[in-house]
Order: structure tokens, then C-alpha cells, then sequence
């Protein structure tokens, strides 16, 4: 899983609450494997009419935003089903950071699963930077995982993250490499529980 530490980049505004998984990767999308290109239907009900026509007034369509790495989003981004696959239709886009007030809470654990951050702020935080960003179509704003600040301009915003997520995209872990990294520690209590519960040892073959 790639690391994420720090990010600079254009940050699209998505302030409408409640975008959820259905929302973010329409369900006749699920039977796709992800190689197929799951970034291309992102938000496809949203960004398209029913002849497949690109609404124009939808932020993705804009040139401005069209390859923008952060998506400023409304409270309870990613509500609804459970599906992984809208994390990976965003993550396959390009999108790296969502910034929202709120999260739906199986969303943002496959999230860090797959490398994306879910940057928890404020309501007002939110929609300020949504406003600014909105304002000034194309401007890039910085994600500091690390100091856990997001700077837009001149103004700073503190943002929130599980400390165990914060870990594991900073080193760039996922569940397996986290255990791992708990190894010296596992072995050191096999060892002592073996000397204090020699019965609960399965003997050697």
C-alpha cells in the first residue's frame, strides 16, 4: 500500500451531505473487476445523464477539477452499503484525500485499508474550505498527515484520524504488515506464556 505522509494537490468541491456508496459507485458497476477501471464510473449517475451525457455543471466535469487528488465533501461521505468498491472507484480516479465533517464508519475503515485518507474536520472547517476552493477553481491546498493540518492559502485547519488508521497510512501498512509489526512483541509473550502455561503448549509431534 502506498504511504501518505504529505500531500499537495487541486481539491474539488463536493459539499452535498450524504454522498453514499451507492452515490459514489452505482451497484451495476459492482460486477466489474477493478481492472477494468473503476475510477472511469466514478460518481457515473452524478457526472452523467441517462444517454451518458456529462452534466456540465457537476465539479468532476470541470477542467479545473478533473484531476484533483482531495475532495472537500459534505458531512456522512460514504453512508450506505458496505461495498470496498467505491473506495477503490475513487482511489483508481486519483483521489487520495476525502476531507469531510463525518464519515459512514465502513467506509472509512476500507478507506485506510486501501491507502485513502479520511480527514475529519469541523462543519464550519468543511464548508469553508469547500467555499474556498469553490471560489478559486484549480487551487491546491496542502494534507499534512503527519501534523495533522491542512493548509488552504494562508488559513490552517486541524483535522482528526484513528490513531491506528494515522499509523498505517503514514507507513504505508495494511492489516497483515500491522500485525507484522507486532512480532517481536507476540513472540516475547509466546515465550512467557509458555513458561507460565507449559500444559497450554501443544506438544511437539
Amino acid at each position: 500500500m502506498e504511504k501518505f505522509v504529505q500531500l499537495t494537490a487541486t481539491a474539488c468541491p463536493l459539499p452535498q451531505p450524504n454522498l453514499n456508496t451507492d452515490q459514489i459507485l452505482p451497484a451495476r458497476y459492482l460486477k466489474w473487476p477493478r481492472a477494468k477501471g473503476l475510477g472511469t464510473v466514478l460518481f457515473a449517475d452524478l457526472r452523467a445523464d441517462p444517454d451518458g451525457k456529462e452534466r456540465a455543471e457537476f465539479p468532476l466535469n470541470q477542467p479545473a477539477w478533473r484531476d484533483a487528488k482531495i475532495v472537500v465533501a459534505g458531512r456522512n461521505f460514504g453512508s450506505g452499503s458496505s461495498r470496498e468498491a467505491a473506495v477503490y472507484a475513487l482511489f483508481d480516479y486519483g483521489i487520495r484525500c476525502v476531507i469531510a465533517s463525518s464519515f459512514g464508519d465502513i467506509f472509512a475503515q476500507n478507506a485506510v485499508k486501501n491507502g485513502l485518507l479520511t480527514a475529519i474536520v469541523s462543519e464550519r472547517d468543511a464548508t469553508e474550505l469547500a467555499t474556498a476552493v469553490a471560489a478559486d477553481p484549480g487551487r491546491e491546498i496542502t494534507v499534512d498527515l503527519e501534523r495533522q493540518t491542512i493548509r488552504c492559502g494562508n488559513q490552517f485547519y486541524n483535522f482528526t484520524i484513528d490513531p491506528v488508521s494515522r499509523n498505517q497510512l503514514l507507513n504505508g501498512w495494511d492489516d497483515v504488515d500491522l500485525t507484522e509489526s507486532y512480532r517481536t512483541k507476540i513472540s516475547a509473550y509466546r515465550g512467557s506464556d509458555r513458561l507460565h502455561r507449559p500444559w497450554a503448549t501443544p506438544a511437539e509431534p
